[in-house]
């Protein structure tokens, strides 16, 4: 929908709140599908309105496997959100895409298992078109954001989302590179496909911290080595959120994916199991509310 922006920052691994935020309060929202990983912290950069919400929860204390994805970007549609920007630590899979940069991710291969990754089931069964997984207005603004600010975004990265929490053998990591993957996280699978269930343009900023364990002649990841880069990298990001807010059109114009709904619900309205469709007044409740 055209109108104002309101944008929802869900913050990665090391990323636990936004200090530039002006007017900001923590705020908790309650979503019907359990418990997001905190509140919200509301604000405003200028006169665009803000809403963070950290990934793993502040303290980093939410494991990836156990993330409740679907309360997550619940939670942003219930807070406002009009467009989501996520931010990820993830390990490099290319040479060329190195720790300290940023990968600008266009492309998704799901290799979790067990994670409630759609809104939808029986009784009201909805299939979004997800060929193209993230909005690419957001992406463009989100790499000359972190180009003001200092750094350097690497644009079409192809992210696998493993399950963890361990980190890959070196085999499971030689073999993701011959999938076509660059990089390599744990987190935003089914994040993503939920946001676009949800109407909500996604893109994602990844942070590179390490180089997995593709490297025969390295030191495969450890928690230590992505610590010390993720410190570093977030107090980009911190700049990148910024500059992005700063760059924004003044007026949002109306996105494709605002209306990803419209061809994607199959179940004839007589057979709808109610007790679901009252659980979707946030993530549906636009097309709910034409029927």
């Amino acid at each position: 929908m055209s109108g104002d922006w309101v944008i929802g920052i869900i913050g990665g691994s090391g990323l636990y709140a936004v200090d530039a935020l002006e007017d900001a309060q923590w705020i908790g929202v309650k979503s019907p599908f359990g418990e997001p990983s905190d509140e919200i912290l509301c604000g405003r950069i200028g006169e665009v309105q803000l809403r963070f919400l950290p990934r793993h929860g502040r303290g980093h204390r939410v494991a990836p496997g156990s993330l409740n994805a679907r309360a997550n970007i619940d939670a942003l549609k219930r807070a406002g959100c009009t467009d989501i920007i996520a931010i990820s630590a993830v390990g490099s899979l290319d040479e060329k895409r190195e720790p300290g940069q940023f990968a600008v991710v266009d492309q998704f291969i799901d290799a979790t298992r067990g994670r409630a990754a759609s809104f939808f089931d029986s009784g009201f069964v909805a299939h979004v078109g997800f060929a193209d997984p993230v909005c690419p207005r957001l992406s463009a603004m989100a790499a000359k954001a972190v180009a003001k600010a200092g750094g350097k975004a690497s644009p079409g990265a192809t992210y696998v989302a493993i399950e963890g929490p361990a980190f890959s053998t070196r085999a499971e990591s030689r073999l993701y590179r011959q999938w076509g993957a660059d990089v390599i996280g744990m987190t935003a699978m089914p994040e993503a496909k939920l946001a676009r269930e949800a109407e909500l343009p996604y893109a994602l900023l990844a942070m590179v911290t390490d180089y997995d364990a593709w490297r025969e002649d390295s030191v495969p990841v450890s928690v230590d080595q992505v610590v010390e880069q993720m410190h570093a990298n977030a107090a980009l990001a911190r700049k990148a959120v910024v500059e992005f807010a700063r760059g924004l059109p003044k007026t949002r114009a109306a996105s494709p994916i605002d209306t990803a709904l419209d061809d994607a619900v199959i179940t004839n309205p007589d057979k709808f199991d109610r007790e679901l469709v009252a659980r979707l007044d946030a993530v549906a409740g636009r097309l709910l509310g034409r029927r």
